[in-house]
């Protein structure tokens, strides 16, 4: 098993380019499964959950040539239906494969999921909406069974909470269904955008892209004409290495990246003290040498990401004051606190707030991550740490973050990827 070794305290310097965007990517791909021909996809990040979803497709018929951040999809020769546990375990995206299975073949059946540790992700939203279609759910030994032998049929979904994923899985099944659906409470995402806008330019009628309310006009189980595209640039990301330069109090350029996304985080920034300029495709930083405390609550987007929470905490130990993150999305996305308290961290948890009061003077131990968000906040806090600090469990890192060692490297930190 592997993990990162850090030394720290360290200045950083230079640019970074921004991946893919992961949680744009992962839709995408299973949409796919909606294309009458094979699909390039550029901009592809090299993460561990990509290449779990394309095995995905793979075992379910289809086949794919990856070439660096390039890969071409051919679902055209998808004969299976069923996406089995031992993959849709370790990844809970996996269910997107859901909503484009069912409209196409009119049955499948898909492992429940597992993969994430943040807390309690229910598809029922997911169903209950397919079921509005006109299909028959049911849940069998640990698998969903999904039938619509007539094709599902638009309607009135509204969604009792904002779900991305369940958002993402239903404007694909309403692009191949008969008649008009409409969408009510959608997830307003750029990754939901993005989907939305690529089915568009493929011949399926979407009005609202970007607000909360989607109506779609399906296709009556016609596939559709999917053109080459690029994913959008990893708004989490950014946001890592945005809160990597505040906290290290390090100049820093990104490129390849959309600031018009990232708008919640950089405001917050900009309240601790953080100077941000700003161009149509980059993002620079210039240091300061005293943050301000800040207090944030997670919300959907356009509001302040749960995804940026964790990089944040360890950014607000680093500030003058008494800083406040509340969380509003997961009841259990504050387990790097205790791994935060470990390298000298002055946070109090109580409920589904964090009181963080700083600066504190961190110092090197070893720390073990919980989940994806979880280890890039303990690589922020490194930076900043007298000493050495070792990330144990970096496999969680390594479903969403692209060379991500190797891209700290480059702009200065003490980073080493070593084994157990």
């Amino acid at each position: 098993m592997d993990y990162f070794k850090i030394n720290g305290p360290k200045t950083l310097n230079g640019s970074v380019a921004v991946s893919g965007a992961k949680n744009a990517a992962l839709p995408l791909i299973a949409m796919t499964i909606l294309s009458e021909k094979p699909v390039t996809v550029t901009n592809l990040p090299h993460v561990v959950d990509i290449k779990t979803l394309l095995k995905l497709l793979t075992n379910l018929g289809a086949a794919f040539e990856l070439d660096g951040n390039r890969v071409t999809i051919d679902t055209r020769p998808v004969s299976h239906t069923m996406a089995t546990y031992d993959i849709v375990k370790t990844m809970r995206a996996s269910i997107l494969v859901l909503g484009p299975l069912l409209a196409r073949f009119g049955h499948c059946e898909v492992s429940l999921p597992g993969g994430c540790a943040i807390g309690q992700r229910p598809i029922d939203l997911h169903l209950k909406a397919l079921e509005h279609m006109g299909a028959e759910i049911t849940i069998h030994a640990g698998y969903v069974r999904a039938e619509a032998p007539d094709g599902l049929k638009g309607a009135h979904i509204l969604f009792d909470k904002i779900t991305v994923t369940g958002t993402a899985n239903i404007v694909m099944a309403a692009a191949l269904a008969k008649g008009k659906s409409t969408i009510t409470n959608a997830a307003r995402e750029p990754e939901v955008v993005q989907l939305c806008e690529i089915l568009r330019d493929a011949g399926v009628a979407i009005e609202g892209i970007g607000s909360s309310e989607l109506v779609i006009e399906g296709t009556a189980g016609k596939l559709v004409d999917i053109a080459s595209f690029a994913v959008i640039p990893d708004r989490i990301e950014a946001g890592t290495y945005l809160c990597a330069a505040a906290i290290s109090r390090s100049p820093l350029t990104l490129t390849n990246v959309r600031p018009d996304h990232l708008e919640a985080v950089l405001g917050k920034l900009e309240e601790m003290g953080v100077g941000i300029e700003t161009t149509e495709d980059t993002i620079t930083v210039h240091p300061v040498q005293s943050l301000k405390p800040v207090d944030i609550t997670t919300m959907e987007y356009p509001a302040f990401p749960t995804d940026m929470q964790a990089q944040f905490l360890a950014l607000c130990t680093q500030a003058e004051g008494t800083s406040t993150v509340e969380e509003r999305l997961f009841e259990n996305r504050f387990m790097h606190v205790s791994e935060l308290q470990r390298l000298g961290a002055d946070i109090t948890l109580k409920g589904n707030t964090a009181t963080v009061k700083g600066p504190s003077a961190l110092f090197g131990a070893d720390v073990m991550a919980t989940d994806l968000r979880a280890s890039s906040a303990l690589v922020l806090a490194a930076l900043v740490a007298e000493g050495e600090t070792n990330i144990h469990r970096i496999y969680h890192l390594d479903r969403g973050y692209e060379a991500l060692e190797e891209k700290f490297s480059l702009i200065g930190a003490d980073i080493a990827r070593l084994k157990e």
